[in-house]
């Protein structure tokens, strides 16, 4: 046999042993779900990260969900939520004015005219944000108290929430820095002034959609937060509240202005104090009308919004949310304002009715006179699910009742509305015509056939049933 000259030459390999791999050599991914860019049915579900790791077996990579051992995962399955809260960072910051002031071209740039106080859209250390400026109720916080307050707000994280981002105390006013969100208001999404006519929010899936995200966002700030603090967002109205695309989920906006502003104490005490109507929309007036030289709290309440109580004696409670939140659903369902005047040309003045008022006669004529139908948006085109519509007016109007005590709380509210919800999806669904079929309402020029007959009737029975 030849061999050739390197063959010779050549030794056996020896295996080398290899040295242990540790526990940090293997990479790790950590994944999270964005329920912005889902389109989930409730569109306003809370959300948590899930970190995985890898472990080997021979030569090949296995993908856990255990983490780096099971005891590991069996103590951290069994961590309650609010001592992992805890190790969340706090990421909030605290502004000192001069940034405010570059950032806004010292308060000269535009204003934000969705929004009833003064606000600005600027970059905040490399982020899109938008500013608000209020008064302080209280007096003013030392920086380490400010810290403490805005650290705890800050580890509520919800989807259907914008996010605040930071604060910037001066003098009486305090100024809150929040994500910016694309998009636009609720208020201008069904109230178009160069258009009355058209709305982006056609479908009624869509308005039930917007319901549903500010009803999971207004409990999760009443019950689901995990701190110790009684929050009250105080500033529901559909002004606050933004609608994005593609999907129409909607976010609350200003969370934590009640507490950073002192309409609500560190512990949760509501302050009662004078009382000053925001006008809805007008941004010159209500800062006319939040002025005051008296020494005495005075807390900015919006026309409309307001629940007989907090009129009453300025007190700030989460049964004063639940009825501003069943304002805002009679708002998506008629498209109407919560005050409207027209002319009374027999007494020579305005009157002014209310969609409170409207929605009770709708409701207390029944489905007979057909007075539901013609209360509920025009724009939707009589293309709803009556008795779903019907149930979220009654529950929109045991929101507002008069009694505070026989208003529902905000779990029992979001349970309602998801419910609605998804019925509301089925009957979508199911409208739906089915593709490949094409059916023509125009004027035939014979008789149809049994078929296009048999699927019309079915067309029209599923749009009406």
């Amino acid at each position: 046999m030849c061999k050739s000259k390197m063959s010779v030459g050549a030794t056996q390999p020896v295996r080398s042993p290899r040295p242990p791999r540790t526990p940090n050599q293997y990479p790790s991914d950590r994944s999270s779900f964005d329920p912005a860019s889902s389109s989930g049915e409730a569109g306003g579900a809370y959300y948590t990260s899930t970190s995985t790791s890898t472990s080997t077996s021979g030569g090949g990579y296995k993908l856990s969900l255990s983490g780096s051992s099971s005891s590991a995962a069996a103590s951290s399955s069994r961590a309650s939520l609010s001592s992992l809260r805890q190790t969340l960072p706090e990421n909030v910051a605290i502004y000192d004015l001069s940034e405010l002031r570059s950032a806004t071209n010292n308060f000269l740039s535009a204003r934000r005219s969705s929004s009833s106080s003064s606000s600005w859209r600027c970059s905040l250390r490399g982020k899109d944000v938008i500013v608000f400026q209020r008064k302080f109720r209280r007096r003013r916080l030392a920086p380490d108290q400010l810290r403490d307050l805005l650290g705890a707000l800050s580890k509520s994280h919800l989807a259907n929430i914008a996010k605040l981002l930071g604060a910037c105390a001066s003098g009486e006013d305090i100024y809150l820095v929040y994500e910016f969100v694309a998009g636009a208001s609720l208020s201008e999404c069904l109230r178009n002034p160069k258009n009355p006519s058209f709305t982006v929010l056609k479908t009624w899936i869509s308005r039930m959609q917007v319901a549903t995200d500010v009803a999971h966002a207004l409990d999760y700030i009443h019950n689901n937060t995990g701190l110790s603090i009684n929050l009250v967002h105080n500033h529901v109205k559909s002004s606050s509240i933004v609608v994005t695309e593609p999907n129409f989920q909607a976010k609350l906006c200003q969370f934590g202005a009640a507490q950073l502003c002192g309409e609500i104490d560190e512990n949760g005490v509501v302050r009662p104090g004078e009382i000053s109507e925001e006008g809805e929309p007008s941004p010159s007036t209500s800062s006319e009308l939040a002025r005051s030289n008296s020494r005495v709290m005075q807390f900015q309440g919006v026309r409309g919004y307001m629940s007989p109580e907090f009129r009453a004696n300025g007190i700030a409670t989460q049964k004063a949310d639940v009825y501003a939140l069943g304002v805002v659903m009679l708002e998506l369902l008629s498209g109407e304002e919560p005050f409207k005047y027209r002319y009374d040309k027999a007494k020579g003045d305005f009157i002014r009715t209310s969609i409170i008022e409207t929605a009770m006669t709708a409701v207390e004529n029944g489905k007979a006179e057909g007075r539901l139908r013609q209360w509920i948006d025009r724009r939707l085109g009589d293309s709803f699910p009556v008795e779903a519509a019907e149930k979220l007016i009654r529950l929109a109007l045991d929101c507002v009742q008069v009694d505070p005590n026989r208003r529902p709380d905000m779990s029992r509210v979001a349970g309602k509305v998801s419910k609605l919800y998804v019925q509301s999806k089925t009957w979508s669904d199911n409208l739906k015509v089915p593709t490949g079929i094409s059916v023509s309402l125009g004027p035939s020029f014979g008789t149809p056939g049994p078929d296009l007959i048999h699927v019309t009737n079915e067309i029209w029975s599923m749009a009406y049933s």
